[in-house]
């Protein structure tokens, strides 16, 4: 058997810190990719929490959530805090959705509702608090750095402003795009901003990079144009946080009013546990899971340790199972040696790639276990 595909991330990556405060991956997206059932049993990376605690919002019998970062599920038990005592329109304010000159007294309230490990993580990091959680990674300072020096630069407030505003077309998007933002000042910088040193020194982790091939900068590049033509800025929390640090009026889809009282309602569904995925898959019976939330897992270790770890969330899923997952830089998708385990959902997929809101990947994956 190759190597855990798990030791290979934890001897890559520092998860000492929060990298990501919040989930940049668009949870409409996740859900429809994924049809969650009521009643079905759910296993989901944690990341910051955001998808989730989304996933509660389609009825589920449980998510079981892991990562290795025990300050990734810092941020997650925090937000299940917050939703069990404050009022929406504070949640709001202590992720930083919406200014909020109270976040550490929000906090104060939501601290007695921690777990040990999570109450020490947040005691210890009040200036973070105060900042508002979903800014407090390493991936949002990025967006921070970028707000600073890189957008002055190259955009007007008046240009970002008109940006955000948006037209009613794509087609009208994607020539005022061109016409007016596209410059060349804007894609040196934008290259700049976005190489490889750059984005593995103030973005993600540079080890997150070992299988990635190719120039990086240039297919971002790309990408940032097709998120912000083809889907309505306006209503795109993710372009919104990139360009004004908070989400505007575009809220993510666990944040929404419209969401609020299910989520809370359903809190005690979602369990968390500190485990690579694999010990998460090595502690449950055959035929435990029904959807499984993978974030852009296995974009950090190499093909060999995908196909084996793709295997082995096959022995746990019950037939007619879905697995959903992004690809940023390194292409993913089942081997044709899984070809009679794993059924690629490629049309979906492509349709809902196509709606992702998230600026950032180069695809998305649905496959289905075949019973």
């Amino acid at each position: 058997m190759a190597e855990p595909a798990a030791a290979e991330i934890a001897a890559r990556a520092d998860f000492s810190r929060i990298r990501y405060a919040q989930v940049w991956e668009d949870a409409g997206v996740l859900l429809e990719g994924l049809a969650v059932q009521p009643g079905d049993r759910c296993l989901s990376i944690a990341s910051a929490g955001d998808n989730a605690l989304a996933l509660l919002t389609a009825d589920p019998a449980e998510v079981l959530a892991v990562d290795l970062s025990a300050a990734q599920l810092a941020c997650l038990a925090l937000r299940v805090a917050a939703f069990r005592v404050l009022r929406h329109e504070d949640l709001l304010g202590l992720v930083g959705s919406r200014p909020s000159a109270r976040r550490l007294d929000l906090y104060r309230r939501c601290r007695p509702h921690l777990n040990a490990e999570a109450r020490a993580f947040w005691d210890a990091r009040p200036g973070l608090v105060e900042r508002g959680i979903g800014a407090a990674g390493k991936f949002e300072r990025y967006f921070q750095y970028f707000r600073r020096f890189v957008l002055p630069l190259t955009q007007s407030r008046r240009r970002v402003q008109a940006l955000l505003e948006g037209k009613e077309t794509a087609e009208a998007r994607r020539a005022w795009y061109d016409a007016h933002w596209d410059t060349p000042r804007w894609r040196l910088l934008f290259r700049l901003f976005t190489s490889r040193f750059v984005l593995g020194r103030f973005g993600r982790d540079p080890r997150f990079f070992d299988h990635v091939e190719g120039r990086v900068a240039g297919r971002l590049q790309a990408r940032i144009r097709q998120a912000v033509t083809s889907t309505d800025p306006r209503r795109n929390p993710y372009l919104q946080w990139i360009l004004t640090g908070t989400h505007g009026a575009a809220l993510p889809l666990y944040l929404r009013p419209e969401h609020f009282g299910t989520i809370r309602a359903r809190l005690d569904r979602l369990t968390w546990r500190r485990a690579s995925l694999e010990a998460a898959l090595d502690a449950a019976a055959p035929g435990s899971f029904d959807r499984f939330n993978l974030s852009d897992v296995f974009e950090y270790v190499d093909e060999e340790h995908y196909a084996d770890l793709l295997g082995r969330l096959a022995d746990t899923a019950r037939p007619g199972a879905r697995l959903a997952y992004w690809n940023l830089l390194a292409p993913r998708r089942r081997p044709p040696a899984l070809a009679h385990r794993l059924r690629p959902l490629g049309d979906l997929g492509q349709r809902l790639h196509a709606t992702d809101k998230a600026p950032f990947y180069g695809a998305f994956v649905v496959e289905e276990v075949i019973g």
